[in-house]
């Protein structure tokens, strides 16, 4: 069982986070307020909050305020109608960024990080796949193409494009079944249409990936997954 805060400043906000956790048996709403300084001082009090779903943008008391002041003590999760404070809150160590409207597959997909989060740990095993082998037209044909070659791969239909060492290989395959054939930890979805090598990205301007000098690509980061790049990249991020 999660002991769960809900702050926002409009009501109808709170009394629809307040349904979403009520169809999750593993949460436990042990306050729900419009009053954004009244639910800090019951954080401040030693009330044992372990999870916030918490609006940004309130009155007196800020959901950044409130997410500097429970750093390292519970799990925050921002619902929020502006997405300009995805950095910001992932800096704050936040574990998810909730845009309203919000539908409950979200929420529920947000509540299962902190779940994973809390989850006593096991070691996972190691994922030693480091190549892909693509059909090719010929009958039993295979290309193998090894992941560090990879710079990124698109979306074409039904159809992707995987483009590697200044080559562009096409598979029959969905972004969907690529995705889970590539480890996490080397590749991430930056949009509907692309995934790319974390290795080949060099920094981000608004919503425009840059990619090393090499790589002759024009690739957007789509809001869809804002929230999830800025969680993956915010931990090494400085200044």
């Amino acid at each position: 069982m999660i002991n769960c805060l809900i702050v926002d400043d409009e009501l109808h906000s709170v009394e629809l986070l307040l349904h979403f956790a009520k169809q999750i048996p593993e949460l436990n709403v042990i306050k729900a307020t419009t009053d954004p300084v009244e639910a800090l001082l019951f954080i401040n009090e030693g009330n044992n909050v372990q999870l916030i779903f918490s609006d940004i943008q309130m009155a007196d008391v800020s959901g950044l305020d409130i997410a500097k002041a429970v750093k390292g003590k519970c799990k925050l999760i921002f619902v929020t109608a502006y997405s300009e404070f995805a950095l910001q809150g992932f800096e704050n160590d936040i574990v998810d960024y909730l845009l309203k409207p919000v539908s409950f597959p979200r929420f529920l997909t947000a509540v299962q990080k902190v779940e994973n989060m809390l989850a006593p740990r096991v070691p996972a095993s190691q994922n030693t796949t480091d190549h892909i082998y693509v059909k090719m037209g010929v009958k039993g044909k295979l290309l193998k193409i090894n992941l560090i070659d990879i710079d990124y791969i698109e979306s074409n239909g039904n159809y992707i494009y995987i483009y590697h060492e200044g080559t562009r290989t096409l598979a029959n395959s969905s972004m969907k079944e690529i995705e889970s054939k590539l480890p996490s930890s080397m590749f991430i979805r930056v949009h509907k249409s692309y995934v790319v090598s974390i290795d080949r990205i060099t920094g981000i301007e608004g919503n425009k990936i840059l990619l090393k000098k090499n790589i002759k690509a024009e690739i957007l980061l789509g809001d869809t997954y804002r929230s999830y790049f800025f969680e993956n990249i915010h931990r090494k991020t400085l200044g």
